[in-house]
């Protein structure tokens, strides 16, 4: 049955954070804030040197003793790839069970956890469980847990869980004395346990999705319109697709989790898995639901559909040269899409990548205008047998010029630029430093400056009009995630465990040396003693960021929160 086109129409608009007269951001209830992705919430003070004190390498107990700046801390699991957001006074970050904080799944059960802190304190609230599927590794990768971060409105909270489930939750827990929503299965209504409104399984019919390893959508909305990206991919073998007809893209009442459209455009032709997240705005009065695809392209959507349960594309576009090649294990040149697409000032920004098991390879970042229509790829393919005529799109190497298949450029194409190398000394060679690698990272931008890290440990500072690279900084560790801009400092976290803070400039003399002109970056690089897979967030001046198995609140001249949550 159709749904009515009442319930997607008319619906269709997105909540900012909060943001206060004092130009504070008070709430940040979704990866990047909003629907539009751009970490660059407003604060104030937010600290540029802290200690995070020491932990028991047994017991894991925290000794606050030289800590600094660190307001609380509260543990996670073993494996934390969720990144935090806050909304309603609680903290939500998705992880392992490695904390073990439930009676009855001691740490060594292992299970996708998203768990609920209180935001003054670190205490902890309420954790959701999602059992590991038996099909193991192949959907469902081992202590890996939550991978996404939350979308919370109100008292209501979405996120996609290890099980291939968008689970829609009351975020107070059972801590208002009611089981919320239709379902009504959760067995156990204690208060640290999660109150479970409602659930769609995409595994299950009529989608039978089967993600590849794990699913870690951060989902977004416009009104009563989730999105969904659902990680529909391959098997273990690395050749076959299970499920070439399931939906990749998914629009959802996130009141009911009814179905309104799907949409399955990379079909056959996804390389991998799919793991990026949706960007939604509105942009030059039509609104657009913004997908990275799991074949390396770019896809575009009116979030109303078709009025017939079917999507509407828009535009469509090939982020990786035609010649490129798709090779098991990250050998080859062709890449998907990993990193979520952000919005600003009407344009798109996006970098390919691949898992990061395998490691380093060229990359590519792109600035796309979304106000063109239909196929926008920079290149097209054709072949000589008919040279005239278009070819479809080929998995593993869209351009084979062995079998006469050549390129054309797109006179519809919508790059603004792109970014892969760049011979900024002039010297008619590409070096390490002057490439744009295989990157996880989304894009920061802020008064035209944009910042992304690539999966190399380089971290790049772009114009984002022109694509232009001001300065480069290697980190000299693997960066998973992605940067934050506030109060005029920019902060990104690598695997090694350290936070560069840089200030926010162009001017490399300028961002990289702090007041006395002599440490590069700012204060130099801040050691969280363990690695950093997830993104820093600023919220109400108080700066949260995890590392594997701490949350940290930290924040100028705080003093330690004693009944911390260990």
């Amino acid at each position: 049955m159709h749904p009515p086109t009442f319930a997607i129409a008319c619906l269709l608009f997105t909540l900012s954070p909060c943001v206060l007269a004092d130009e504070r951001t008070t709430e940040w209830p979704q990866w990047g804030g909003d629907s539009m992705r751009n970490n660059t919430p407003v604060g104030e003070n937010i600290p540029t040197d802290w200690d995070i004190g020491e932990f028991d390498p047994e017991t894991g107990e925290w000794d606050s003793t030289s800590a600094k700046n660190i307001q609380w801390v509260a543990r996670l699991g073993s494996q934390t790839y969720g990144n935090a957001v806050v909304a309603g006074g609680r903290v939500f970050v998705g992880t392992n069970n490695g904390a073990g904080w439930l009676e009855r799944y001691p740490y060594q059960v292992d299970l996708g956890c998203l768990l609920a802190f209180d935001q003054q304190t670190g205490k902890f609230l309420w954790q959701h469980s999602s059992e590991k599927l038996k099909t193991g590794r192949v959907h469902d990768w081992p202590d890996q847990g939550i991978c996404c971060a939350a979308l919370v409105e109100g008292d209501r909270l979405w996120f996609v869980t290890s099980r291939g489930e968008v689970r829609c939750l009351d975020t107070q827990g059972f801590y208002d004395g009611e089981n919320d929503g239709p379902y009504q299965e959760e067995g156990i209504e204690a208060q640290n346990e999660a109150d479970v409104v409602w659930v769609l399984n995409f595994m299950a019919a009529p989608f039978y999705v089967s993600q590849h390893n794990m699913c870690s959508c951060s989902v977004t909305s416009a009104g009563d319109v989730l999105f969904v990206n659902t990680s529909n991919g391959l098997d273990e073998s690395h050749k076959n697709l299970p499920a070439p007809e399931a939906p990749s893209f998914m629009a959802v009442d996130k009141n009911t989790g009814q179905v309104l459209w799907t949409d399955n455009s990379p079909g056959l032709n996804i390389l991998h898995g799919q793991w990026s997240s949706p960007a939604y705005a509105e942009i030059n009065g039509q609104d657009q639901v913004i997908f990275g695809g799991g074949d390396g392209w770019v896809y575009s959507f009116d979030p109303a559909g078709d009025g017939q349960g079917r999507a509407k594309l828009l535009w469509k576009f090939d982020a990786n040269p035609k010649t490129s090649k798709w090779i098991v294990n990250g050998r080859g040149t062709r890449n998907n899409i990993i990193a979520t697409p952000v919005i600003d000032n009407g344009l798109v920004y996006v970098a390919v990548g691949q898992d990061p098991e395998h490691l380093a390879g060229i990359g590519h970042l792109w600035c796309i205008d979304p106000n063109k229509r239909g196929n926008v790829s920079p290149e097209l393919a054709f072949n000589a047998r008919d040279p005239d005529q278009e070819i479809p799109h080929k998995r593993l190497q869209a351009v084979d010029e062995d079998e006469g298949d050549f390129v054309r450029t797109n006179p519809n194409s919508a790059a603004v630029w792109q970014f892969s190398e760049d011979d900024r000394n002039g010297d008619g060679e590409i070096e390490y430093e002057e490439t744009m690698h295989r990157s996880c990272g989304t894009v920061a931008i802020k008064d035209g400056i944009l910042y992304i890290s690539d999966f190399s440990g380089l971290f790049h500072c772009i114009d984002a009009k022109t694509g232009k690279v001001h300065w480069t900084y290697d980190m000299l560790a693997q960066a998973w995630g992605s940067p934050l801009i506030v109060d005029g400092k920019v902060y990104i976290g690598d695997e090694d465990g350290q936070i560069a803070i840089f200030r926010h400039s162009a001017d490399s003399s300028v961002a990289m040396k702090d007041d006395e002109g002599e440490k590069i970056p700012y204060h130099g690089e801040i050691e969280m003693q363990n690695s950093i897979y997830s993104t820093p967030i600023v919220v109400d001046n108080v700066l949260y960021i995890s590392n594997r198995t701490h949350l940290f609140a930290i924040k100028e001249g705080a003093e330690v929160v004693e009944a911390v949550s260990e």
